[in-house]
């Protein structure tokens, strides 16, 4: 039987394939220009056996093995413009109703596995707060960050996995939102509600993966919107 032809190899193929280089790209096995340059390659090809060679030097592309499907295998693709899994709750009964995290004339915060309460105050006077809820143990719902942030700055870090509510006032300071993932949570994802105000300061919500720099995030956005516009819309 022949090789399906550009026309028949369909976008789910170029998807998968797709998925795998934004995957590699996220983890730095190559740079811009080599996605790139890959991502066209995937546009040209008329067949899965081409496919399968613009993914095989590469450590994350997970192919099947020899009379199984030529696409690659199922990942989780850190830079996916499709629906993300949803992300893992804690019960009701573990979470507690407040917290605080205060940095004054200093800083505050909290990181990693931590358990964050339905309502956390952050407060940020003549210093800096930082809450990374990247890798926080959610429940589910709504967790709610209230932020004060006085002559000093409040920084929220939100994984792409969540969905994000930001209402807040900025008096001669700023209250910014910066999202960077074209990818969707999923319907039931838990949601990270921030509000509050920051006076002569800053307010910051980010979104980020965990362990992922500012330069690494502009990276992958970037690496998003190319696989978006090489697949096309649907």
């Amino acid at each position: 039987m022949n090789e399906p032809t550009a026309a028949t190899l369909g976008p789910e193929a170029r998807q998968k394939t797709i998925d795998v280089l934004c995957e590699s790209f996220a983890q730095d096995e190559m740079d811009v220009e080599e996605f790139e340059q890959r991502a066209a390659l995937v546009e040209r090809a008329v067949n899965t056996e081409q496919l399968r060679a613009i993914l095989a030097d590469l450590p994350s592309a997970k192919l099947q093995g020899p009379g199984a499907s030529p696409y690659p295998a199922a990942t989780t693709p850190r830079a996916s413009t499709t629906a993300l899994q949803p992300r893992p709750t804690l019960p009701p009964e573990q979470i507690s109703e407040h917290s605080v995290t205060v940095g004054i004339l200093g800083g505050g915060g909290r990181a990693g596995a931590w358990v964050p309460s339905r309502t956390n105050w952050a407060v940020s006077v003549l210093g800096g707060c930082h809450v990374d809820l990247r890798e926080a143990q959610l429940g589910s719902g709504v967790t709610e960050v209230r932020v004060l942030g006085v002559l000093g700055s409040v920084h929220v870090l939100v994984s792409p996995d969540v969905r994000v509510e930001c209402s807040g006032v900025g008096i001669l300071g700023g209250f910014d939102h910066k999202g960077a993932s074209e990818s969707i949570p999923a319907p039931d994802a838990p949601v990270i509600r921030v509000t509050g105000l920051a006076v002569l300061g800053g307010v910051s919500v980010t979104v980020r993966l965990p362990g992922e720099t500012v330069r690494d995030a502009r990276r992958r956005l970037k690496a998003e919107r190319k696989a978006r516009r090489q697949i096309g819309p649907g």
